[in-house]
């Protein structure tokens, strides 16, 4: 089979592939974060810190690490297909079980094992598009998957905290377990399977090499430090943006907070327009740039009024997509061998950034001050455009 058997823009196999990759982007996190909203909640029935209640977040995302580390070796082991299903259907039935979980600890543990099985799709999404997808149109298609991550992560908090407001944090967790459960349902129905992937027995000595390969080499290791500390500030603001809106000068009440989760569809903007922008201008350009604006969005959220501080999240919020599409695009198209291996590691880089800092900055927070976190998150995002100021990166990409 030759690579011009690849799928097509408008074939009827591109738009199953991109409908349905999308819907495992809204899934995965749609569950992934759907206690980030409902963290006051928490804290006031469990009787704990902030930063306690923000393991419920951490502990899903510690999860996914964990299992990219597993799938970083096993993932070639299993048909690409069958594994995203079965992360699929596992972790949402794992999500509607944690609606009769009384203990805060059991909660926890149960959200890493959700986090751990939910990775297979990580694991194997962007590697699944660069090997079926015509090279043409895999920006395309890497864009509609992290719409579906976008989509997901805010409808997840939007209906999380509108449902938990009206019929308690239980019942919205069991709503999205079931809608996570017939997304999964769908997608085995309708994915189409491999073509230019079969499963094989994994080489460890070939993974080793491969991600010893990534980790050592400069370009790579800088574009993983990137993602984890964005990842990490984008994670730790949404994290307590709720504490900071029901706290005075705001005093917001959960409907109208509900609602600033609705920023989250200019991520969707932020992928589609670095998508059309990456034919026409170098990657890290562009991903400096997002960086840049980021930057500018957080600086912003120091606001007490509320309008300035919705408008600086909203540019927070696309800056990060972009950025993050664009580093994960360039992570995928950049190593031509070992592709689930140099992503699994982008996506282990991600997630724990997304655990220390989501978890670090809530006991920072408890501590300081508003002012005093938001500083932090600054300093983690200057570091970051620093390390891709120095990223000038491979002309022709990666080879190992």
């Amino acid at each position: 089979m030759n690579s011009s058997e690849k799928a097509l823009k408008g074939s009827s196999r591109f738009q199953s592939i991109k409908l349905c990759i999308f819907f495992s982007g809204l899934s995965v996190f749609a569950q992934l974060y759907l206690f980030q909203p409902m963290l006051p909640m928490a804290a006031e029935q469990f009787g704990v810190s902030v930063g306690d209640t923000s393991l419920l977040v951490s502990s899903s995302t510690i999860g996914m690490a964990l299992g990219l580390l597993f799938f970083a070796f096993k993932a070639d082991s299993y048909s690409r297909k069958n594994l995203m299903v079965f992360s699929l259907i596992s972790s949402a039935t794992l999500t509607i079980v944690s609606t009769w979980i009384p203990d805060l600890s059991l909660l926890i543990a149960i959200g890493v094992l959700k986090g751990f099985v939910v990775s297979g799709v990580s694991a194997v999404a962007l590697a699944y598009l660069t090997e079926e997808v015509d090279a043409l149109v895999v920006p395309a298609a890497i864009s509609m998957y992290l719409s579906g991550n976008t989509i997901g992560g805010m409808s997840g908090r939007i209906m999380a905290t509108l449902f938990a407001g009206e019929f308690g944090w239980r019942n919205a967790v069991l709503l999205i377990g079931i809608e996570s459960f017939i997304l999964g349902v769908v997608f085995w129905k309708l994915f189409p399977e491999s073509k230019f992937f079969n499963p094989q027995k994994t080489d460890y000595y070939l993974k080793v090499k491969q991600m010893k390969f990534f980790l050592t080499n400069p370009y790579m290791l800088r574009l993983y430090c990137t993602a984890a500390l964005l990842m990490g500030v984008f994670v730790s603001a949404y994290n307590y943006l709720t504490f900071r809106l029901e706290a005075s000068p705001f005093s917001l009440s959960h409907f109208i907070i509900a609602f600033i989760f609705l920023m989250y569809i200019f991520g969707v903007f932020g992928t589609m327009i670095v998508g059309r922008l990456s034919r026409k201008f170098p990657v890290n350009s562009i991903l400096k740039a997002s960086i840049l604006s980021m930057l500018t969005g957080t600086s912003l959220l120091l606001s007490e009024n509320i309008y300035i501080l919705i408008f600086g999240l909203g540019l927070f919020t696309l800056s990060f997509f972009a950025a993050h599409t664009m580093a994960s695009q360039m992570t995928a198209l950049y190593a031509k061998r070992g592709k689930s291996s140099a992503t699994s590691i982008y996506w282990l880089f991600y997630y724990f950034g997304s655990s220390i800092l989501g978890s670090g900055t809530g006991y920072l927070l408890h501590a300081y001050s508003w002012t005093v976190f938001i500083a932090v998150l600054m300093i983690s995002v200057i570091t970051a455009l620093l390390l891709t100021t120095f990223n000038t990166g491979p002309k022709a990409g990666i080879k190992n």
